[in-house]
Order: C-alpha cells, then sequence, then structure tokens
C-alpha cells in the first residue's frame, strides 16, 4: 500500500509541474509524458505514450536524439538549449536537461526535463532590437500638450499642473482610472521637457511576469542564465531621456525594492553583472488605483510611493468632466474621417446629450472605440444616428441594458463582459448603501470590503449617497 500510495505521489507531482517530462525505457519507449510537454511540442499524450521515440518523431535518431543519446551512453547531458518547431507549427525554445535512470548500475531508461524558455528569449531578443532601432523622440512621433482635448476645469488644472512640472527632472506620478490618457499626459510632459532630444520608453509593468520585467528594464549579462546575453536594459536605453512605468502596482514587491534602489542611486545593475552603471532618466509611473489605498493593501511599498509622488498629477475621469464630451466626440470625428476617407459632419442632438448622461466607465479611450465603430457604421452618412451605435452602448444609453442586468440567462455575449460585470457591480454596491442605511462602514462589513476600497468604488461608479 506504501509503494502505490508513494507511486501515486510521484506520478501526480510530475504531471502538474511546470515543466515538461519525458520518460523512456530501456527500449526507447515513452512510459511518461506529461501535461506540460504535451503543450510544448504541440502533442497528444496517446499518440506519444507506449510508442517508440523514433516512431513518433521520426526526424530524429541515435545520435540527436538526446533522450537516446543519454540511454547509449549512461551519461547525463545538462542544460542543453534547444529551439525547434513544434507539431503545431509555433517555435520554441526550451533548456533541457536529460538523465539517464539507473538501477543495480544498469541504465534502464531516460529522462529529459524540459524548461520553456520561448517567452524569455523573445523578449531578450526584442530588447536587442529596442537597443538598435531606438531613436531619439523627436525623430519620432510623440504627443504634446496641443494634442490633449478638454476645458473643464478640473482638466485643465490637470494640464496645468503637468505643463508646470515638465521643465524640471522631477519624478512625476500620474493617477487615473484606465483610459483618462495616462500616456498622452506622460508623452505630451516628455517634449515638453530638455530631455525631449532623447529617448521616451514606455513600459507597461503588468504585461510581464516580475523575472521577465527584472531583466528588461535592467538588462543581462552572458552567463546569468541560460541564453542570456549582454543585453543593456530600458533604464540605459532612456539614459537621458524619460522612462514611463505604466501600471507601477503590477509589479512585484521584490522588484519594487530594486527600482526604488536604482532611484535613490542612479545606477543600474545588470542581473548577473557586478558593475554599476550610471543612468541619467526621468522617471514617470502611473496608476490606475488611489496609490495611498494601495499602499494600505500592501500592493505598493510605502518608500517607493513616497519617492514616486514627488509631483502627483490626477487625471480626472470622462464622468467628472462632462461637458468636454462634445469637444472629444467632434476630435475624434474628425480623425476618423481622415483615417476611413469619410464625411460624417457630427451626431444627433438626441445622442450627444444621452452620451453625456453616460458614466463612461472606459472613460475618454471608451469614447474613441465609440465614436471609431459609429463611423464606420456611418460611412455613407452626414450623421450618426442611434442605429450606428455599438449595441452595447445603444442598449445602455436606452434602458434597455439595465432590464437585462436582472437575467442572466438573457445575457447578449456581444456586451463586454467587463462592462456587465461593472453594471451588476453597481447595483449590488447600491443596494448594500441602501439597506445600511448610507453608511459607509456598515456597508463595508456587509460587502465583506475594505470601507477606503468600498469609497473608491463609490467614487468610481458615481453612486449617490442619500443622507
Amino acid at each position: 500500500m506504501e509503494e502505490f500510495l508513494g507511486n501515486a505521489i510521484l506520478d501526480t507531482l510530475l504531471s502538474v509541474s511546470d515543466e515538461g517530462i519525458h520518460v523512456i525505457d530501456r527500449n526507447g519507449i515513452t512510459v511518461f509524458y506529461n501535461a506540460s510537454m504535451e503543450r510544448l511540442e504541440g502533442l497528444h499524450r496517446q499518440k506519444v505514450l507506449n510508442r517508440k521515440l523514433l516512431d513518433v518523431f521520426p526526424s530524429l535518431n541515435e545520435e540527436t536524439s538526446t533522450l537516446l543519446k543519454v540511454l547509449n551512453s549512461g551519461i547525463a547531458i545538462r542544460d542543453k538549449v534547444q529551439t525547434y518547431i513544434n507539431n503545431m507549427g509555433r517555435t520554441i525554445t526550451t533548456v533541457n536537461t536529460t538523465v539517464p535512470i539507473k538501477y543495480n548500475g544498469e541504465t534502464i531508461g531516460a529522462l529529459e526535463i524540459a524548461r520553456d524558455i520561448t517567452v524569455l528569449t523573445e523578449v531578450s531578443e526584442k530588447m536587442l532590437l529596442l537597443n538598435e532601432t531606438a531613436q531619439p523622440a523627436a525623430g519620432r512621433s510623440l504627443f504634446s500638450f496641443d494634442d490633449i482635448v478638454g476645458e473643464s476645469g478640473c482638466f485643465r488644472n490637470a494640464i496645468d499642473l503637468a505643463k508646470k512640472v515638465a521643465p524640471s527632472s522631477s519624478t512625476v506620478l500620474l493617477i487615473g482610472e484606465t483610459g483618462t490618457g495616462k500616456e498622452l499626459f506622460a508623452q505630451s510632459i516628455h517634449t515638453a521637457s530638455p530631455r525631449k532630444k532623447h529617448n521616451f520608453i514606455a513600459q507597461n509593468c503588468a504585461a510581464l511576469p516580475e523575472s521577465l520585467l527584472e531583466g528588461l528594464m535592467f538588462g543581462t549579462t552572458k552567463g546569468a542564465f541560460t541564453g542570456a546575453a549582454d543585453r543593456p536594459g530600458i533604464f540605459e536605453m532612456a539614459h537621458r531621456g524619460t522612462l514611463l512605468l505604466d501600471e507601477i502596482n503590477s509589479m512585484g514587491l521584490n522588484l519594487q525594492a530594486k527600482l526604488l534602489r536604482v532611484l535613490q542611486e542612479g545606477s543600474v545593475r545588470r542581473i548577473g553583472g557586478r558593475e554599476s552603471i550610471p543612468v541619467d532618466v526621468r522617471i514617470i509611473a502611473t496608476t490606475n488605483l488611489d496609490p495611498k489605498e494601495l499602499v494600505i493593501r500592501g500592493d505598493l511599498r510605502p518608500d517607493l510611493y513616497y519617492r514616486l509622488s514627488t509631483f502627483p498629477i490626477e487625471i480626472p475621469p470622462l464622468r467628472d468632466r462632462k461637458e468636454d464630451i462634445p469637444a472629444l466626440i467632434s476630435h475624434f470625428l474628425s480623425k476618423y474621417n481622415r483615417i476611413l476617407g469619410s464625411g460624417i459632419q457630427g451626431i444627433s442632438g438626441e445622442i450627444e446629450a444621452a452620451l453625456k448622461q453616460y458614466n463612461w466607465p472606459g472613460n475618454v479611450r471608451e469614447l474613441e472605440n465609440v465614436i471609431q465603430a459609429s463611423a464606420n457604421m456611418a460611412l455613407t452618412d452626414e450623421v450618426i444616428r442611434f442605429e450606428h451605435l455599438p449595441q452595447y452602448i445603444y442598449r445602455i444609453i436606452t434602458g434597455t441594458e439595465n432590464r437585462r442586468l436582472n437575467r442572466l440567462e438573457n445575457y447578449d455575449f456581444e456586451v463586454p463582459v467587463e462592462r456587465y460585470l461593472e453594471q451588476v457591480e453597481k447595483r449590488i454596491l447600491e443596494e448594500a448603501l441602501e439597506t445600511s442605511g448610507y453608511n459607509i462602514s456598515r456597508a463595508a462589513k456587509k460587502l465583506s470590503m475594505k470601507r477606503q476600497l468600498l469609497q473608491y468604488k463609490i467614487k468610481k461608479y458615481s453612486i449617490e449617497i442619500k443622507r
């Protein structure tokens, strides 16, 4: 029984491993092939198990197959980098370690462990390409303050603050919901600064795992890990220019600590390197959540927050500056008239009034997407009408979407799920507040939510607090 349990545990561990595992017996027949190896090689295990290796992989032979080579020699092959096209047509790069399985001194099989480094390799290549092709910002098309549309008081205040800080090298923290135009502000600050002739590099901190992001930011040294080469990171590439770190709160705490050290010391050390490389980089960081709430939640280091918030700028959501909607609609219509070769003059007054009532959870980006989609539908018309609008926005502004929220079985899969969930969440919060007498602390307890987070969501959804 104990032997059976031990084998079952071992089989389970090997099956759930993130690394591909392939085992053959003394006759070259596959006896184990886990799910990770299936994904790597694009094969179903049923087509591999209990079959001779060379029957499944006819392009291999006794010399080119590391499994057969180890089986015949009894000598392990470690950390061998292999790049190949798998059965699904994808180019895969792995680091393989192949060892003999021995019993009483006799080789009775071979085991191969494959670690997928395809993404790491691609990122390294992109880093090299970025280094080779990066041009000064003056030679590229970046936004400036003249490209920013909006005249509402709260929005003009944010623009004025950005203009004031632009000539300096102070670190800037842009705070605003997704789609409010944080990168537009960051580029405008750069182009209005003395650094405008040097590189502007933007990196989304949520786009890569921490291990890859660290190499991309700080660079690598040959030999730091298998396949690593001497390559600069984006800090070095942005020397004397500006580095935008988007969604800084998505960065892991360990990497946040390393970033803080770079900001304090003004130098970077490549992964695997010993030399400190001085860098003169202006940092603009962004977050789509309240940074103080992120500190409370433990998602943002307090010391990094204080360092980044030398000059914080809050970019208001579109729902707080709805008077700018007509100007934004006109701006986007002009843009897509040029792109599509259309001659749309505007939108009906009824639609404009309805769009001004909508809360725009996706902010300016969502408004642009709506105008782009509508312009495509109204190519031969002069005015955008209700039938030209995307279906989800039509249902919301005509009130039909709210009726659908009460019946999940009627959920329309053409409606973006994020939009549906936001509407549902808003209704839940409103009900919790109403049944709690609009006492935020009691409502937060009922929702098993921190009071600060509930306050943030109340502001996000423009929920009215009745007294």
